[in-house]
């Protein structure tokens, strides 16, 4: 099997193993970490970790595609989260999508040619009152505005790294 995790990654995965007691409930963590090393999680990633968890590829599989933060094909470095539940929806979250697309040239789903952003559209990220909101990456941004998407889009680094939110 081609696909392995860096030592680094599998020493994180051994560190992940002895908070359980037994492997099954490590999935959720393990997949998260298989798609920060892999980038995406494809059937050859799913199978690897299938045998590391000694589970059935189907389970895996099954878990995997029922959560939406697992992705299966290649995402962009940040990923844009554009909340579209009903309070960011009535709050503007299709101009905020709407306005990704067109200063990104993309749409939602889709990845920048430069490998940057993928745009996509979420389902509640428990932040109604502070709608609309974009999630980007892991980090929660609040009262979106086409001015705060023009700093986003200009300096990712300082939302992911929490320097601004």
């Amino acid at each position: 099997m081609s696909v392995q995790f860096s030592s680094e990654a599998r020493k994180e995965f051994d560190e992940l193993l002895t908070h359980y007691p037994y492997k099954e409930p490590a999935l959720l963590p393990v997949l998260h970490l298989a798609q920060r090393e892999f980038g995406h999680l494809s059937l050859e990633v799913l199978k690897y970790v299938a045998d590391l968890l000694e589970l059935p590829p189907a389970r895996v599989a099954g878990v995997a595609t029922f959560y939406p933060m697992y992705h299966f094909k290649p995402v962009g470095k940040y990923l844009l989260h554009v909340c579209a539940t009903l309070s960011c929806a009535l709050l503007g979250a299709e101009g905020v999508a709407g306005y990704l697309q067109e200063k990104l040239g993309v749409k939602v789903g889709e990845t920048t040619p430069d490998g940057r952003f993928t745009i996509l559209k979420v389902e509640c990220v428990a932040s109604c009152g502070t709608a609309p909101v974009l999630m980007l990456n892991e980090t929660l941004i609040h009262h979106i505005t086409k001015a705060k998407l023009d700093d986003i889009l200009a300096d990712p680094e300082a939302y992911v790294t929490k320097k601004k939110t």
